[in-house]
């Protein structure tokens, strides 16, 4: 059990990383009376993540929300993330009951836009310091527990003490290595490379996926017009496709079904990405350290999903630890409860992604759901509040939405489904 107060501490909590999942803490903590001192190694305010989906999925919405940040998003030109998949059956395409609200969203913004707002609005929020050029390089402990952080400064090494270190510091955090915290890998049978397109408009504006059993693709609509096109192929392609990867990555997207007119849009950046993204998971917690973001869990970028989990795992802590930080409460037991929501909240995803992730076709289940959604409408609405994240994978299946699945593909057997292939057969 850890004492309610103790000298000595610079900051009750010092955050590395202030980028998406750090920045989001560091305003909610310190909004709940916490000081907080934000690390980020790179000095440059106007720093950004360049891989990654550019999506914040519609369970991160309320954190927007109690962020403020919808304004300015708005603002900034974020595209509100209605979807659009396609599967061997035809296009999911969720819309709104005809007497219903409308479809919950998220954002659609590029890194390069939405983390320097997030990070100004950190450094402008009463109790944090934003410390910038600041690596960690160590943790402080006593008595088996961390309290503090050693960061390589402009000036030279510096100490910072505080009762929680928080690791926002990605999929390779240095803060989860230096605490001993395992990282837990499952294999990603695909790859992954993304362009940056302008004038590419897509159909209703929305994003769009293919499921091309086991090949994916995407393409996200975002601010100023820019929309982030993605293949993920299964690995057994790569040595093909790195022989003329420019010429790959083309090939593939214009032979998928209803294909984004890429020839005749501008391409605005290289094409980029990476052959090896295992999906990651660490326990959130340790003695005086709390893991946020990517590095507490890293799902699979096809879908879109990180972003969105960076700002509810940030918001889930804050929620739990704000009083124990302050000194006003057992620590450890505050920490305990964030793990619990945490693991509560993601490892059914997590479980369910890393067994697709292997590129294998869809499953019974996932035929028998993803075919009655690309034939019935309130299967499709189901199909986007699992995809969104805002249920989870017993909700999905549950007995209910199994017994409507069979009802709709039996109502519809015998019908034609589109003809298209089963796989993806680029170059």
């Amino acid at each position: 059990m850890t004492k309610p107060e103790s000298a000595g501490y610079d900051y009750d909590v010092v955050i590395s990383g202030a980028s998406l999942a750090g920045s989001a803490a560091a305003i909610l903590l310190a909004r709940r009376g916490v000081r907080v001192a934000l690390l980020e190694r790179r000095s440059d305010p106007e720093a950004y993540k360049v891989l990654c989906t550019h999506s914040i999925s519609a369970n991160a919405y309320p954190v927007l929300d109690e962020l403020g940040l919808i304004p300015a998003l708005e603002k900034a030109g974020a595209v509100r993330n209605h979807a659009r998949w396609y599967t061997r059956w035809g296009w999911i395409e969720p819309r709104a009951a005809p007497a219903g609200p409308e479809l919950p969203y998220g954002y659609n913004i590029r890194r390069s836009t939405l983390d320097p707002m997030i990070r100004s609005d950190a450094a402008q929020t009463p109790g944090v310091d934003l410390l910038l050029g600041h690596q960690v390089t160590g943790l402080v402990r006593e008595a088996g527990r961390t309290v503090g952080v050693r960061a390589a400064t402009p000036q030279g090494e510096r100490e910072i003490r505080a009762r929680l270190v928080v690791g926002a510091d990605g999929k390779d955090s240095a803060v989860a290595k230096f605490a001993g915290v395992p990282a837990r890998l499952h294999e990603n049978t695909r790859f992954g490379y993304l362009a940056h397109f302008r004038n590419l408009p897509l159909p209703g504006g929305s994003a769009h996926a293919w499921f091309l059993e086991p090949d994916m693709a995407y393409a996200f609509p975002n601010d100023d017009g820019v929309t982030v096109v993605a293949v993920l192929p299964d690995k057994k392609r790569l040595p093909a496709f790195r022989e003329d990867l420019e010429g790959s990555f083309l090939e593939f997207v214009r032979a998928l079904p209803e294909a984004p007119p890429i020839d005749s849009a501008e391409r605005i950046s290289k094409i980029i990405g990476t052959v090896n993204y295992p999906l990651l998971s660490r326990k959130p917690t340790a003695a005086g350290v709390a893991l946020v973001g990517d590095a507490a869990l890293t799902g699979d970028p096809l879908w879109g999903v990180g972003c969105g989990w960076a700002l509810q795992s940030a918001q889930w802590l804050a929620e739990a630890v704000s009083s124990a930080a302050t000194g006003h409460g057992d620590l450890d037991r505050s920490l305990a409860a964030y793990a619990r929501r945490h693991q509560r909240r993601l490892r059914g995803h997590q479980y369910v992604a890393a067994d697709f992730a292997k590129a294998r076709p869809f499953n019974p289940g996932e035929r028998l759901m993803f075919s009655a959604a690309a034939r019935d409408e309130s299967m499709a609405r189901h199909m986007y509040l699992f995809a969104s994240r805002l249920i989870g994978p017993l909700r999905f299946l549950n007995p209910l939405a199994v017994a409507k699945a069979a009802a709709v593909n039996i109502k519809h057997r015998g019908e034609a489904v589109p003809s298209a292939p089963l796989s993806h057969t680029g170059s």
